[in-house]
């Protein structure tokens, strides 16, 4: 299974994670998908999280507006 190694802004403070995916490629929106998920999924305002029908440009832009920013994606070995 692939790894992806994300590297990340949060809130101002350099982040890295991994994350293992049934899948070939990992685009830096769905990343961000992943970390709003990581990082604010207990939260109980379900109002953070995007659309279910946001396109990936409104999935960074949310994100960004958490602080969740400077989203890079890369292979990393497994």
């Amino acid at each position: 299974m692939p790894v992806f190694s994300v590297d990340y802004r949060f809130k101002d403070e350099s982040r890295n994670h991994r994350f293992e995916l049934n899948q070939p490629a990992l685009l830096a929106s769905d990343a961000a998908m992943h970390l709003l998920e990581l990082h604010f999924g207990d939260s109980e305002n379900s109002l953070i999280m995007p659309n279910a029908d946001a396109g990936p440009d409104e999935i960074i832009e949310q994100a960004g507006q958490l602080g969740l920013t400077d989203i890079r994606v890369t292979h990393a070995e497994g």
